[in-house]
């Protein structure tokens, strides 16, 4: 038996640090209490999810190294990032909540006076190397140091473009606390944060940090950052509550029926970040399109137009074979057709839901053409009125 905790501690050691750790002790006992966990893994809200490519391997590789769509990849110049600085930042938000989007999901919400940081990624690529992997398409709109001060850091699971090693050691040398699903915590200790600074949680569980209720809630994804996927961390969706106001981060999900439970439960919200990046037909389940983003932040706003809707995880990472602007360009088209307010701020750019947010379409200026127009969904009732299989996923079909 002591060999064996020899040999797998010397496994552990050799195990590259950006992996991580896989969850043990105590905190495995807890995954395995989940009414989530069945089957040695977290299971998807709506059945299981495709998280492998669909169709042939020759179809993907050939849709990503095509040349027309290497160029539709990637911006023709410079995005144009907002060169935020302390004064944007520093001083409160007039009405309260203030939102700074750095790019895919990284957001900083400032609400009713506390600072949470969601998914922060300031690494220069979101892999596990340094030398290979998607790398950035536009800087950091500030160093992490600039930041300043943040009360809570909210991670909403382990993929390497939402949990980033240079990122969180950077932060584990300050007194943040984390707010992270069940598991996530053992990638956290193995960096250096300490187990008295984590808030672990499962779906629908709460923790109070502050003057904030933060609550993970279900999302149609999936986790995993080693060679060898155990599914043995959760992934979520994030509600946070202040005493003025309340805010959504979606993390990654496919389309579900669960928005509308959380918009019940949570809702209706000031401002929702939605993913509407990364999505193909390859991978239908896991991953939305700007249309479904639309038809989630509807349901989690009870069933009509209603706050903000700032799309996050685009922009920044060439992570599918879309044009790198498309999200952009089909959110603007597919939010006016519901009458939905959308926020389209530069990377860094700091807005107050409640004021008058950023709008103008900047990604045109340095995109190529948009290869395939938004197309409307086949049913006539618009966005707000279809299902997610009346929705044209990707316009491929």
């Amino acid at each position: 038996m002591a060999g064996s905790r020899s040999q797998s501690s010397g496994l552990r050691a050799l195990r590259p640090v950006a992996f991580g750790a896989d969850p043990s002790g105590e905190r495995m006992a807890r995954i395995r209490r989940s009414p989530h966990f069945k089957d040695g893994v977290f299971q998807n809200p709506g059945g299981t999810a495709r998280i492998r490519p669909s169709g042939s391997t020759r179809d993907l590789a050939k849709t990503y190294f095509d040349k027309d769509s290497r160029t539709r990849r990637a911006p023709k110049s410079a995005i144009p990032v907002h060169p935020t600085t302390l004064a944007d930042i520093s001083r409160p938000p007039a009405t309260g909540l203030r939102l700074t989007w750095m790019g895919h999901s990284s957001v900083l919400a400032e609400i009713d006076g506390h600072r949470v940081l969601f998914d922060p990624v300031w690494g220069e690529r979101c892999s596990p190397f340094p030398f290979a992997g998607p790398r950035r398409l536009h800087p950091v709109p500030l160093p992490l140091a600039a930041l300043g001060p943040v009360d809570v850091v909210v991670i909403s699971h382990d993929h390497y473009d939402h949990l980033d090693l240079p990122t969180i050691k950077a932060l584990a040398g300050t007194d943040t606390l984390f707010a992270v699903p069940l598991g996530v915590g053992a990638h956290l200790e193995r960096w250096g944060v300490s187990a008295g600074r984590l808030r672990e949680l499962d779906w629908h569980e709460t923790t109070e940090i502050g003057g904030l209720t933060l609550t993970a809630t279900p999302a149609r994804h999936f986790c995993g950052r080693g060679l060898r996927n155990t599914q043995h961390t959760l992934w979520a969706s994030w509600v946070v509550t202040g005493e003025e106001h309340r805010i959504y981060h979606s993390g990654d999900t496919g389309y579900f029926e669960g928005f509308k439970d959380i918009g019940t439960d949570h809702g209706p919200f000031d401002a929702t970040m939605i993913q509407v990046g990364a999505y193909s037909d390859f991978w239908p389940d896991i991953h939305m399109t700007p249309e479904e983003g639309v038809r989630a932040h509807l349901d989690l706003q009870g069933g009509g137009p209603g706050g903000v809707l700032l799309p996050i995880h685009w922009g920044t990472f060439n992570l599918a074979p879309h044009a790198w602007a498309e999200p952009g360009e089909w959110m603007k088209e597919a939010a006016e057709e519901a009458g939905q307010a959308v926020a389209f701020p530069r990377p860094g750019e700091p807005f107050e839901p409640a004021g008058k947010p950023p709008v103008e379409a900047w990604w045109r200026a340095v995109s190529g053409p948009i290869a395939r127009p938004w197309r409307r969904p086949r049913s006539a009732g618009g966005v707000a009125g279809t299902s997610r299989s009346d929705l044209d996923l990707a316009g491929e079909r």
